[in-house]
């Protein structure tokens, strides 16, 4: 029998998604259900419920302190994956994203909801199974699922969990006066435990309880074992490393990310079938309003927040169009690199184009119709941005960090800065200048940026292989 894993996401790309943890929580399942028998469990949000239809109601879940009482949905995705969905209207039934407000400001009871999340995967994996399935093993992802294997170890249950870290900044932080309400016994607020710098810590617990942990860039599992990227963590950390319990995967990008058979974009090209793409960078200059050019095209497909270094970008746009180049930005975030980018693009009329807001049609044609992608970030745990713009032939320009520097090989495929500096940024904006000039050196670029493999085949052998590993010290143990 083939072994029966939960996977326990916050976000899940076609249902609800805020960013790249949706995308890959709704592709490595897919990736995953060649090797185990793998089932999905997400929030029951207002878009989830919304877009599903009618629902099976498949289990009933009791409450936990202010945890309140919930009941799983089951539903399917097209090609045939099973997700459970967790309802409980009195937390999930709103109006935003998974994490707040319709404007950014986060739910003031994001404890109770995402306690709710974790909670309901430990009662799945013990007293509580749906349908009579219980799963072999939890994977679960980020902050808002981290509290799970806690869950486990306060359960005593032996059923293993591998929590994946996307993205270590995001910790999930609490008063120590809502443990009552989350059903966190006063034991577990120790080092050794749930504490961290006098608050409750939904990541720091699932690091301490959980059996394995991995993050998505081998490169970023060495990275936050130091103080510079640890957030304070890195002890931790570091001794999971020591034991062998951290693990760092690179991602993947769906299939979906062909430039010869997507729909969304202008003309479709290949790999020395230069003629499409030019296509559809005439088609992105039309569309932000940019002069007709033979410079290149940069791109900025991106959250607008100071981890993505863009302000770096807004400093160093002065320098690109003067050197004969365009940008062109997508992307939401802080309303003061917002305000920036929409300055740059009046000072600059016909050079700086900017859309406020994401939609993934346009980030796929902006990718096909650019040179160059911008991604200054000071730090990046993986990036799916690089290998998208890699598979649609545009080059991107990154900081030697986490998953950028595991996916760009400096002047091969990309260009690659050390320092989170305007110098050492606009050297590798020069050098992608340098090479756009030479047609030849271009074209080689691009050929190799295209043929990398980015496929999640090796990414969910490598999760399949964690998992046969935990199921058998849980065995071994048993016995």
């Amino acid at each position: 029998m083939r072994e029966r894993i939960l996977f326990v996401t916050p976000e899940f790309a076609g249902f609800a998604k805020a960013g790249g943890l949706g995308e890959i929580s709704a592709a490595l399942p897919r990736a995953l259900r060649r090797h185990v028998d793998v089932r999905i469990l997400i929030p029951g949000y207002r878009e989830v419920v919304g877009s599903t239809g009618p629902m099976e109601v498949v289990s009933h879940l009791p409450a936990r302190g202010a945890i309140p009482a919930c009941s799983i949905g089951k539903t399917h995705t097209a090609d045939g994956l099973i997700v459970y969905v967790l309802l409980c209207p009195e937390l999930f039934d709103r109006a935003g994203s998974p994490y707040g407000d319709q404007n950014g400001v986060d739910w003031a009871d994001n404890d109770i909801r995402f306690a709710r999340l974790s909670l309901a995967a430990a009662d799945i994996a013990g007293a509580y199974p749906v349908e009579g399935w219980r799963p072999d093993l939890l994977h679960v992802h980020d902050w808002p699922a981290a509290l799970a294997p806690a869950y486990l170890a306060w359960n005593k249950s032996a059923v293993p969990c591998i929590l994946t870290v996307h993205n270590l900044a995001h910790q999930g932080l609490f008063p120590p006066e809502r443990m009552d309400r989350l059903g966190i016994p006063s034991q577990a607020y120790s080092i050794n435990g749930v504490e961290f710098h006098g608050k409750v810590s939904f990541l720091k617990a699932g690091l301490f309880y959980a059996n394995h942990i991995t993050t998505v860039s081998e490169n970023y599992a060495r990275e936050i074992t130091t103080p510079e990227h640890g957030c304070g963590l890195e002890g931790l950390l570091r001794a999971r490393s020591d034991q062998g319990r951290l693990t760092g995967i690179l991602n993947g990008i769906d299939e979906s990310w062909d430039p010869y058979t997507d729909p969304h974009l202008a003309a479709p090209f290949a790999a020395g079938r230069w003629r499409g793409k030019a296509k559809n960078a005439d088609s992105v200059r039309k569309a932000f309003g940019l002069a007709v050019s033979r410079g290149p095209i940069f791109a900025v497909v991106s959250r607008l927040v100071a981890q993505k270094g863009v302000d770096l970008t807004i400093e160093a746009a002065e320098s690109i169009v003067r050197h004969g180049g365009q940008i062109v930005v997508t992307g939401k975030g802080e309303a003061h690199f917002e305000k920036q980018f929409s300055t740059l693009a009046e000072k600059y009329p016909g050079a700086v184009g900017i859309s406020i807001g994401f939609e993934e049609q346009l980030a796929r044609r902006i990718y096909a119709g650019s040179d160059f992608l911008l991604m200054p970030s000071r730090f990046e745990p993986c990036g799916l941005s690089q290998m998208y713009a890699q598979r649609f032939g545009s080059l991107p320009v990154a900081r030697a960090t986490g998953g950028l520097a595991e996916t760009i090989e400096d002047g091969e495929t990309g260009f690659l800065f050390e320092t989170s500096s305007l110098g050492s940024f606009l050297g590798a904006v020069y050098r992608a200048f340098d090479a756009y000039r030479s047609r030849a050196r271009l074209e080689e670029m691009r050929r190799a940026a295209m043929a990398c493999d980015r496929s999640w085949a090796k990414p969910a052998l490598g999760y399949a292989r964690l998992f046969g590993e935990a199921l058998s010290i849980r065995k071994e143990a048993a016995a």
